[in-house]
Formats: C-alpha cells, structure tokens, sequence
C-alpha cells in the first residue's frame, strides 16, 4: 500500500513539473543568441522577394546549414543540406577552427549563385558558411538572413 502511494505521489509530481516546466523554460535556444550582422562583406544580402524570384528563375543553389531535423521538417524548395556544426562563439569574428563545415559539398565552380539560409536572424550557421565561402573564393554568395521564420511568416511553405 505504502508503495503504491509512494508512485502514485510521484507520477503526480512528475506531471505537475512537466505542466510547469512549458512556462517556465525558454521556448526556444534561439531566443538566447544574439542576431547576426545585418551584412556581410562580399556577400548579398537577399529578403524573401529576392528568394521567390530565385525560385522562379530556377537562378541559384540554395544550401540549408540547420541540423538534419530542422532540413527534415521543412526547406526551401530544392534546397541542399549542409549541416554546419557549430562550435565557435556567435559572434562576427568567430573561431571557424572551432566548426564544422564540409565545404567540398559546394560547388566547384566559384562562380555558381548560391543562397545560404538557416532559421532567421539569429541563425549564424548560415552567416559562419557565407563567410567562409566568400573567404574560399566563392563570387557569388547570397545569404538569406530572414531565414526559414521569415519564409513561413510571409505565406510561403517549406517543402
């Protein structure tokens, strides 16, 4: 008897934690990182508008830098996964020796349009990777600041 109500007790504080736990906790790890640069020298900056007509015209490659999940529950349409694990700081002068970034998955012609993209503006996987390739020598890197968050809030779907 004495057991039962000693689980029953704790079944019961475990869902009472789990309740509270939804307001208490952060709703997102996003909310905790600070925005990345509004630009990024040698390198485009282009808003959903610029996307769609990329889309259309069928004119660039896009990468996707999130985690494997995130390309999995949604991407820009035709988009590539390059999932840049992050390490380094996020900050604008970052230790790219502390990341991941497999960039022989690029295109190995420099001048291929590109568009880079991850969440939104707190997303500095993308940020780290156009950096990177513009200082690899890639030409034409776009980079997609407004990310999937902005892709969403404007009608647009993820495939």
């Amino acid at each position: 008897m004495i057991l039962k109500e000693t689980v029953r007790g704790f079944v019961s504080f475990v869902a009472v934690m789990l309740f509270c736990m939804q307001f208490i906790l952060p709703v997102s790890a996003d909310e905790n990182k600070p925005e990345t640069p509004k630009a990024l020298d040698g390198v485009k900056v282009v808003s959903v508008e610029d996307v769609k007509a990329l889309i259309a015209k069928n004119e660039a490659k896009f990468f996707d830098f999130r985690s494997a999940i995130n390309y999995g529950k949604g991407h820009m349409p035709g988009a590539i996964a390059l999932p840049y694990k992050e390490n380094s700081e996020f900050k604008a002068d970052f230790d790219a020796s502390k990341d991941v970034f497999d960039m022989s998955k690029l295109p190995s012609d420099k001048n291929t349009q590109m568009v880079f993209y991850s969440d939104g503006p707190t997303g500095w996987k993308s940020y780290k990777a156009a950096l990177l390739a513009r200082k690899a020598g890639y030409k034409r890197v776009m980079w997609f600041r407004e990310g999937t968050k902005a892709w969403e809030a404007k009608g647009n779907r993820l495939q």
